[in-house]
C-alpha cells in the first residue's frame, strides 16, 4: 500500500510539474509546390552555341510555419523552408553566406532552414514580437522580397488605425563582437547595420493606405584603411494605397530615398544618393471577364554622375510581372539570361519604365485564365548603348483550382528580346525566347 501511495504522488508531482507544458497549443500552416518549367534559350545574344542552349528541369520547395500557443495572447513562431531544389541536382556544397530570403544558407535549404523564430505577445498596450521574424513586405507586392529579419516590433491598433514600430539589427560588428579591427583602424568601433521603421496603416472596407518611413544605417565598410572609412545612411519614405470603386480595384505605392551611399569619416568624397520608385495597376471585373493595365517605374543610375547614386532600387523578388523578364522565379531556378556587352536580366526588375496591359476570364469558380502584353525600357543607359528597350513579352497563363487547396498552373512565355541586348555595337544580335512553366501548389 505505501507502495502505491508513492507512486501516486510521484505520478501527481509530474502531472503537476508538466501542466503547463500540456497546455501548449501547436498550429501548423504553410505551403508545397512543385513545378517543372522549360526555357528555350539561356542566353539574350544571338551568338553561335550560345542561344542554342536551353534548359529544363523540375524543382519544389515546402514552406512549414509552426505556433506554440504557450499561453493566452503568448506564442512562439517559427518559420523553416525545407527540400527546396531541382529534383535529381547535385547538392550546393556548405557554405556560410545567407541565402536570397533565407536565415540560412543554400545547402542547408536544399535539406532544412529555420529562417525565423520569434516570440508575439499580446499585452493591453499593443503586440510585441521580438526575434527573426518576417521583413521586405510592405503595401503592394510590389518592390516585397518576403525574407526575416532581428527585429523589435510593437504594433498599437486604434480603431481603424494600426501604429507600428520596429528597430532591426541587420549585422553586428562592433568591436570586440568579431575583433575583426586590429590592424586597420581601431578607433572605429561602431560598426553596425541598423535598421528603424516607423509604419501607419489606415484600412476600412473598401480602401486601406500607409505610410512607412525607414532610417537606415550600415558602418560596415567603417573598418579599412585609414583615411578611406565610411558609412551609409538614408531616409525611406514609402505610401501606399489599396481600394476599391464598384467593379475596379485600384493599388499603388511610391517609395523615394535620400541620403548618402558614401559618407567618409573624413568629410571628402562623399557620394549623394537619391531613388525613385513608383507603380500603379488597375483592374475592372465585369462578371467572368477583368481587364487592365500596370505600370512601375524604378530609376537608373546616371553614369554622367559619380558623385551621386540613384538606381539601386529593384522591384523586388516576390514582384513577378511577366514569366521571362523581371521574373525572379524563373531567374532563382534558370539562372540569369545574358546579353552582349555585359547586358543581362537577372530576374529583378531595376532601372526601368515598365507597361503592362492584361485581361483574362473565369468561366467557372475553379479555372482563371489570363492574357498580358508588357514592354520595358531602360532608364539610365551609358552614352554608347544601342539602345534602352528591354522588348516586349507575351504570357498566357492558366490556373485551375483543383481543391480549395490545391492548384495547377499553367504558362506560356514569349519574349521580343529588345536592342538594349545588343549592347554597345549595332552589329551584335539578340534572340527572341520562350519559356513553358507548370506549378502544382498545395496550401494547408
Amino acid at each position: 500500500m505505501k507502495r502505491f501511495w508513492l507512486v501516486l504522488l510521484s505520478l501527481g508531482l509530474i502531472m503537476a510539474f508538466g501542466a503547463q507544458a500540456f497546455a501548449v497549443d501547436v498550429k501548423f500552416s504553410g505551403s508545397y509546390y512543385a513545378a517543372g518549367q522549360y526555357l528555350n534559350k539561356t542566353s539574350l545574344a544571338d551568338v553561335a552555341n550560345t542561344n542554342s542552349l536551353s534548359t529544363a528541369m523540375y524543382f519544389q520547395r515546402l514552406r512549414l510555419r509552426t505556433e506554440f500557443v504557450v499561453a493566452p495572447g503568448v506564442s512562439l513562431i517559427t518559420r523553416m523552408d525545407m527540400m527546396e531544389r531541382a529534383w535529381g541536382a547535385s547538392r550546393t556544397a556548405a557554405g556560410t553566406a545567407a541565402a536570397d530570403q533565407s536565415s540560412g544558407t543554400k545547402a542547408e535549404n536544399e535539406n532544412i532552414a529555420i529562417d525565423q523564430a520569434y516570440v508575439s505577445a499580446v499585452t493591453p498596450i499593443g503586440v510585441i514580437n521580438a526575434g527573426y521574424m518576417p521583413d521586405g513586405m510592405w503595401g503592394t507586392m510590389f518592390m516585397n522580397s518576403d525574407s526575416q529579419a532581428a527585429k523589435i516590433s510593437y504594433t498599437l491598433p486604434i480603431g481603424d488605425l494600426t501604429i507600428i514600430a520596429q528597430v532591426a539589427k541587420a549585422a553586428e560588428a562592433s568591436y570586440p563582437y568579431t575583433n575583426a579591427l586590429t590592424g586597420t583602424n581601431l578607433s572605429s568601433s561602431d560598426n553596425d547595420y541598423d535598421l528603424y521603421y516607423l509604419m501607419g496603416i489606415y484600412k476600412t472596407k473598401s480602401i486601406e493606405a500607409g505610410m512607412l518611413y525607414m532610417y537606415i544605417r550600415n558602418a560596415l565598410p567603417r573598418p579599412t584603411a585609414i583615411g578611406l572609412e565610411y558609412q551609409l545612411y538614408y531616409h525611406l519614405f514609402s505610401p501606399y494605397v489599396k481600394a476599391t470603386f464598384g467593379p475596379v480595384y485600384v493599388e499603388g505605392e511610391v517609395r523615394f530615398n535620400t541620403g548618402k551611399t558614401v559618407k567618409k569619416d573624413s568629410g571628402i568624397g562623399d557620394v549623394s544618393y537619391q531613388a525613385l520608385a513608383a507603380y500603379l495597376s488597375a483592374v475592372a471585373t465585369f462578371g467572368p471577364v477583368y481587364v487592365g493595365g500596370t505600370f512601375a517605374y524604378l530609376s537608373g543610375d546616371d553614369p554622367a554622375t559619380t558623385d551621386k547614386s540613384e538606381g539601386d532600387l529593384t522591384g523586388g523578388q516576390d514582384w513577378n510581372p511577366c514569366l521571362i523578364l523581371f521574373n525572379y522565379d524563373r531567374y532563382t531556378w534558370a539562372g540569369a539570361l545574358p546579353g552582349n556587352n555585359a547586358t543581362t536580366n537577372s530576374g529583378q526588375m531595376a532601372n526601368a519604365w515598365f507597361y503592362q496591359v492584361k485581361g483574362g476570364v473565369k468561366p467557372t469558380d475553379k479555372l482563371d485564365i489570363g492574357v498580358s502584353v508588357s514592354f520595358a525600357q531602360a532608364d539610365k543607359v551609358a552614352a554608347t548603348a544601342v539602345s534602352k528597350d528591354y522588348g516586349y513579352e507575351v504570357d498566357v497563363t492558366g490556373t485551375y483550382k483543383i481543391t480549395n487547396n490545391l492548384s495547377y498552373m499553367l504558362g506560356v512565355g514569349y519574349l521580343l528580346t529588345g536592342d538594349y541586348y545588343k549592347g554597345t555595337a549595332t552589329t551584335n544580335s539578340v534572340a527572341n525566347n520562350y519559356l513553358v512553366i507548370n506549378k502544382l501548389t498545395l496550401t494547408f
